[in-house]
């Protein structure tokens, strides 16, 4: 096991006026090359509002007001060993894009606005069609 506990990590979900969904590729693993909202570990000593700000500047050039709580995801994959290789409890918040420029950056691979309707064509992490349906009928 590559770590004694959980990590906390944080996503972001965004809508555009047109009802779009923001979406990074990963670039680096867990979920290289797949889509999904932007976000990342929570820095010792970090907020959670503070960390899902800096993530998607990071990923994506935007600059975010953090609004509310929309879900909490759990993510637990094992090595060939059996081995937990991660284990991670994600609080994804939906957030307002306030500024910046759109960009892929940090370990984000590419960034773009997404249907939600056309996410079904797009190679995505597991559970995200689910996550961006519920934020989008609650908000």
């Amino acid at each position: 096991m590559t770590a004694a506990c959980p990590r906390v990590a944080v996503g972001a979900i965004a809508f555009d006026d047109h009802g779009r969904v923001l979406l990074v590729r990963r670039g680096a693993p867990p979920g290289e090359g797949l889509w999904s909202v932007p976000g990342g570990k929570v820095r010792p000593g970090e907020s959670l509002v503070d960390a899902v700000a800096r993530e998607v500047r990071e990923e994506t050039g935007l600059e975010v007001a953090v609004r509310d709580l929309a879900c909490v995801v759990e993510r637990v994959s094992r090595d060939a060993a059996g081995d937990i290789a991660y284990h991670y409890v994600i609080l994804d918040y939906r957030v307002e894009v306030t500024g910046g420029r759109i960009a892929a950056g940090s370990d984000a691979a590419d960034v773009r606005w997404v249907a939600p309707d056309d996410l079904d064509a797009l190679p995505v992490t597991e559970g995200l069609a689910a996550v961006v349906d519920n934020a989008r009928q609650t908000r």
